[in-house]
């Protein structure tokens, strides 16, 4: 047991150094490394391991991005090389997001439901159904339905324990409602859903603001500032796409 606490120390330090020279590869190798000790990581390192995973994705998911809006071109000489890089870019993050899925089911998930760690279930089941969102906005047609239902169940999974074990101004509980709003309004297409989570989050978080403590309280804040922008945000998208609605109809 001994040894394996020193090699977990090594490597979260390793992993605290990659973060700071910007090395999130490496990060991310360090933290997988921490977690296949088989020892519980604590708040944060749990927290260094999200940021490792993140920045590993996120640049995936923005050379996604950016990959469509150079398909939509009308432009013969780009097709081969955008199927390449679509390809390339799609396996890439799949594997990171399988990585992140193993490290899951193998090792987080089971630890804090050993330990009655309930603020770490939720934090990884939160994480599973995020991963599983990102692997739904690169997927084929013909697995993406499966792929969205995985998503959605850990996060239901996630809302029930949290409901039951945390406060409504809790950061995790509330990452956990901006999030699973999020996967309802881009993923599910599903604006009415989202809205309606996202409101019930902040408003019950607005209840509970007095009696919370200072430790959390800037945390909470920022991410009930999120959850408003985003129900202002999708309010005008919608009343957009009703004026747009209108306007054809008296066209027509």
């Amino acid at each position: 047991m001994a040894d394996k606490k020193e090699k977990k120390e090594a490597l979260v330090c390793k992993a605290r150094v990659a973060e700071q020279v910007e090395r999130y590869e490496d990060m991310a190798k360090h933290m997988k490394e921490a977690v296949e000790t088989e020892l519980a990581l604590t708040n944060e390192e749990r927290n260094l391991l999200s940021v490792a995973y993140k920045n590993v994705v996120g640049t995936r998911r923005s050379s996604w991005r950016a990959m469509y809006g150079i398909s939509q071109r009308d432009d013969d000489k780009l097709t081969q090389a955008v199927a390449f890089y679509r390809t390339t870019i799609k396996d890439e993050l799949d594997k990171t997001c399988d990585e992140v899925q193993d490290l899951l089911e193998k090792y987080l998930i089971p630890n804090s439901e050993t330990e009655k760690d309930y603020e770490g279930k939720v934090f990884y089941q939160k994480m599973k159904g995020d991963y599983f969102r990102y692997m739904a906005e690169v997927a084929d047609e013909d697995k993406r339905e499966a792929i969205v239902e995985k998503s959605k169940n850990a996060y239901c999974e996630a809302c029930e324990t949290c409901k039951a074990h945390m406060d409504a101004t809790h950061p995790i509980r509330l990452g956990l409602a901006l999030n699973f709003s999020v996967f309802y309004y881009e993923i599910a297409n599903n604006p009415e859903e989202a809205c309606k989570l996202a409101k019930e989050a902040f408003d019950d978080a607005l209840k509970g603001m007095d009696s919370q403590t200072s430790e959390s309280a800037k945390d909470s804040t920022l991410i009930m500032q999120l959850l408003r922008d985003n129900l202002t945000l999708w309010g005008s998208q919608e009343q957009a796409e009703e004026d747009a609605e209108q306007q054809q109809t008296s066209d027509n």
